[in-house]
């Protein structure tokens, strides 16, 4: 097993913060996130670790990691910045995001499920969003699933009262199977709709990994959703900074 951490973005909402570095690099009690990710991933048996990198990549700069470079990070988004590692999806791979928080335990569920595509979905998400006034809920990646925790429909959706839905968090998982379906439907994808529009993306190269998951839903395919109850979260602006700081230091009692 390995994973891949997503971090050539610019993380511009959190102004100030991200001048001189990527956000993956914002530190919470002496560590940074980066390195928080590392440990929970570490302590799941996972240390093959690559990192995507772009905006201000001489920052990362971690010698224990592989790195790819995503040099076209300011045309491009989170899905097409994926696949400049696309030589590495070729067995076992848990994908992340870089700006999320998680714990140990988020992971090691997601290590539990032996589907060929399954993402991380928190279920007791909405009260996260409770005073995060510079990231309103309308902005959450919803997931409505069915009965049998498959995933019907993904990405910045309205959902109603009677759908059975939670929000994806940013991390997921593939087999090597897995990683074959999702190389053979991007590059299907991207000869079809580069340039044009993909899914809820403008264009394809603007593209989120929620818009693929959701054309392989559309295409047949079996995304499976692990469910959590919270141990996650966010960190797009300085006010999810400041939660996620308080809340590291309050849990290890400082």
């Amino acid at each position: 097993m390995k994973a891949i951490i997503i971090a050539a973005g610019m993380g511009s909402r959190l102004q100030h913060l991200t001048n001189d570095k990527p956000k993956c690099l914002l530190e919470y009690n002496g560590k940074s996130l980066l390195e928080i990710q590392t440990e929970a991933l570490k302590a799941c048996g996972i240390d093959e670790i690559v990192v995507i990198k772009g905006y201000k990549q001489e920052k990362i700069n971690f010698p224990q990691f592989k790195y790819y470079i995503n040099d076209n990070f300011m045309n491009n988004n989170i899905l097409n910045s994926l696949f400049y590692a696309e030589p590495e999806m070729n067995d076992d791979l848990l994908i992340s995001y870089s700006d999320i928080y998680y714990e140990k335990h988020v992971v090691e569920r997601l290590l539990q499920s032996t589907e060929d595509i399954s993402i991380v979905v928190d279920i007791d998400w909405k009260g996260y969003y409770e005073g995060r006034t510079e990231h309103p809920i309308e902005e959450a990646e919803n997931v409505i699933f069915n009965a049998q925790n498959k995933v019907l429909e993904i990405g910045k959706i309205v959902t109603n009262k009677n759908d059975v839905h939670g929000e994806f968090i940013g991390m997921m998982k593939c087999t090597k199977k897995g990683c074959e379906i999702l190389r053979k439907h991007f590059n299907r994808a991207k000869q079809l709709f580069e340039g044009k529009p993909f899914q809820r993306a403008k264009t394809f190269e603007k593209a989120y990994l929620t818009d693929m998951l959701q054309d392989l839903v559309d295409m047949g395919v079996k995304v499976h959703c692990v469910i959590i109850e919270q141990g996650w979260m966010e960190i797009d602006t300085i006010q999810d900074y400041e939660k996620v700081s308080r809340f590291i230091q309050e849990k290890e009692g400082i």
